[in-house]
């Protein structure tokens, strides 16, 4: 077994989330070979031309990552492990919100703009647009890509974004805890509420908390010093400063924790996909991969 393969009890676990195999046509190759294959290169960040021979051949491993993209079936795996997390009362409903900048690699560019369809094969899925910008932003660093997380406090990834690198905390905020999605393994709508939002200054807006207000979700987010100020000048019609607790502002390094722990797969911390929607599955693989 190389290092970073799947252990047995590991491969247990994922298969019961994978899609059932297809009744008719070819058998397919060893889906735990052809796994191991796909996470080496997201672990790696190695083009996939230089996937060892020991996990069969690299267009193999393509195929079906690109396939499982276009049909969801990434996502399709890390909601039913969500879903047995929060059966299991693993996860907990306290989110902390925050986002981290990664490099894109020189690699990463180049791809078309107009937001052609894509479509992988003979597979029967529905055609998508990718985003004309491809979640790459500009900046004196170079190409970059920003990813916001809502994590909760037993380290679950609840909901990712991709943005341009370039792109501002706040106004993907609601887009993140709109993500949030975790079906009940019962009867009922999916779980999309937190009980409690941690973020730091640079969410302290009227519109975001008005949000997390008419939501009815608690929020601890400290003031900015301009707002403080500002409010402070108007006096009395500047109205109250906004509850802060300290304590359980400590909470928020959780998802701090998280980043660094889903950057350690140089496939996320450096981008090398073109496509916006290929490096949110790399990510989503990513995720996968560590909650085995």
């Amino acid at each position: 077994m190389a290092r970073g393969d799947l252990t047995d009890i590991q491969w247990v676990r994922l298969e019961a989330a994978l899609p059932s195999l297809p009744k008719m046509g070819r058998r397919p190759r060893d889906r735990r070979q052809v796994f191991d294959g796909i996470w080496w290169r997201a672990r790696t960040g190695s083009p996939w031309r230089d996937l060892p021979e020991r996990y069969g051949p690299w267009e193999t491993a393509y195929t079906v990552f690109r396939r499982w993209q276009i049909d969801g079936t990434w996502a399709k795996i890390l909601e039913k492990l969500q879903v047995k997390a929060d059966e299991a009362g693993i996860i907990e409903w306290e989110v902390s919100v925050d986002s981290t900048v990664c490099r894109a690699h020189q690699h990463a560019a180049g791809a078309r703009k107009r937001g052609l369809p894509i479509r992988a094969g003979r597979v029967r899925a529905v055609w998508r647009t990718n985003r004309k910008d491809h979640g790459l932003g500009r900046s004196r660093g170079g190409l970059s890509t920003k990813i916001h997380l809502a994590v909760d406090a037993s380290f679950h990834v609840l909901a990712a974004v991709i943005t341009g690198g370039q792109r501002g905390d706040a106004p993907a905020f609601e887009q993140v805890l709109g993500r949030i999605r975790v079906p009940r393994p019962g009867p009922g709508r999916p779980r999309t509420r937190p009980e409690h939002v941690l973020a730091d200054r640079a969410y302290s807006s009227r519109q975001i908390r008005s949000y997390l207000r008419r939501r009815g979700i608690a929020h601890t987010i400290p003031e900015k010093r301009d707002q403080a100020g500002h409010r402070f000048r108007r006096g009395a019609a500047g109205g109250r400063p906004p509850a802060f607790d300290r304590e359980a502002y400590k909470r928020r390094h959780k998802v701090e924790c998280r980043i660094g722990l889903l950057k350690q797969a140089r496939g996320v911390a450096t981008r090398y996909d073109k496509l916006a929607v290929r490096y949110e599955a790399t990510i989503q693989l990513t995720l996968i991969r560590q909650a085995l």
